[in-house]
């Protein structure tokens, strides 16, 4: 294995800080800031705990409504029917967030999505539930199985509204990344998080996300308030051409869950920067070719490398390139060699695929008996 340091890494059009150590503290239980174009993390505190995540789980419900829209198995003009199993469990008896959905009703299902992101209507939840799998348990299945397809490794599913259940848990981490499927999978249908009223029934609710109201750029996503939960927020920002997803709970208070919120976020677009390391093709190193007509191959990086840096600390980027030579032809362009590692101060270490940048073929027969002879003689160099 040949492990080849570059040392400090020059950035592109500029210089490169690195994150060190931060002192910043909230009093949310757990949380997580996420830069949503690199996925990296800017703060972390409990962040693979599996807690209860009160109504930021109906996120995975929207999401698998909003998947069966993308597919075109649902359209937002179809209707789903409200059963007296739906209005009895989410009705405002139950002294939960409700969307007053009546018994027999025939709802739009633009209407359900609206109930569930503005107004956090259990109701609405559960009607999602039963038209789409029969049963809000069949429908938890589906939402298991959902999270296991997305990734997500410390969430579980009871029910399709996040009311308190022993086996309704999820992660901070696991929640941001679910916002962030969300965000990307349906740009068309996303605008929904952002509206602050909808009226039903002649009931008009307000968006619960205090964000929407306060912060430049808040476009959603979904409170959360369980007596065992706290207050919870998960949420999203765009300011210039950066965008934020933030999940926090076990605050206090809808006022501690407000300043707390935009405090973090705001942290984050103060003191972080997105910055390219490398262009899609830019080559870091060259490797060694045996049986080949090209004596070296050079590596390239497959894709650009963005990465997320704290802006206030410079420090040394160190890059390393590793890869087994030498690497026998033929070589066809584009096929993986190696990986090139980026360690900085303070953040998780990732690594890029390395790729060889153009074509080698491989010698003749003649040809490999004098490389033959070659490393007989003089050995591989």
């Amino acid at each position: 294995m040949q492990i080849r340091k570059f040392g400090t890494l020059a950035l592109l059009g500029g210089v490169f800080f690195a994150f060190g150590a931060q002192a910043y503290e909230t009093a949310a239980r757990n949380a997580i800031l996420m830069d949503y174009e690199t996925g990296e993390y800017m703060f972390e505190k409990n962040i693979e705990e599996a807690v209860p995540p009160a109504s930021m789980s109906k996120l995975m419900t929207v999401y698998i409504l909003m998947s069966k829209i993308k597919d075109g198995s649902i359209k937002l003009d179809d209707t789903f029917s409200v059963s007296e199993n739906a209005w009895k469990k989410g009705g405002a008896a139950t002294g939960g967030s409700t969307m007053f959905l009546s018994i027999g009703d025939n709802v739009s299902v633009e209407n359900i999505i609206k109930g569930i992101v503005i107004q956090s209507g259990n109701d609405a939840c559960i009607v999602v539930a039963e038209n789409i799998s029969g049963s809000e348990e069949e429908f938890a299945d589906l939402m298991n199985k959902t999270a296991q397809e997305l990734g997500l490794k410390n969430s579980s599913f009871a029910n399709s509204t996040g009311l308190p259940h022993p086996d309704q848990k999820m992660s901070m981490e696991d929640l941001a990344i679910l916002s962030r499927h969300i965000i990307q999978e349906f740009p068309d249908l996303y605008h929904y998080f952002k509206e602050k009223e909808f009226k039903y029934n002649n009931i008009k609710q307000g968006n619960r996300n205090p964000l929407l109201y306060t912060m430049e750029g808040a476009d959603g996503l979904k409170t959360g308030h369980t007596e065992e939960a706290g207050f919870c927020l998960a949420a999203s920002a765009v300011q210039g051409n950066r965008r934020l997803i933030e999940v926090m709970s076990g605050m206090e208070s809808n006022k501690e869950r407000s300043e707390e919120s935009e405090r973090l976020m705001n942290w984050g677009f103060r003191e972080f920067k997105n910055y390219k390391m490398f262009e899609k093709g830019q080559i870091v190193a060259s490797a060694d070719v045996w049986y080949g007509k090209a004596p070296t191959v050079d590596l390239a990086v497959a894709d650009d490398v963005v990465k997320t840096i704290h802006r206030s600390q410079t420090d040394n980027i160190q890059t390393t390139a590793e890869f087994d030579e030498p690497i026998k032809a033929p070589i066809k362009a584009g096929t993986p060699i190696g990986t090139l590692k980026i360690e900085i101060e303070g953040q998780r270490d990732i690594e890029i695929p390395l790729v060889a940048a153009k074509s080698v073929q491989k010698v003749g027969l003649w040809g490999r008996f004098w490389t033959n002879i070659k490393y007989f003689f003089f050995g591989a160099k």
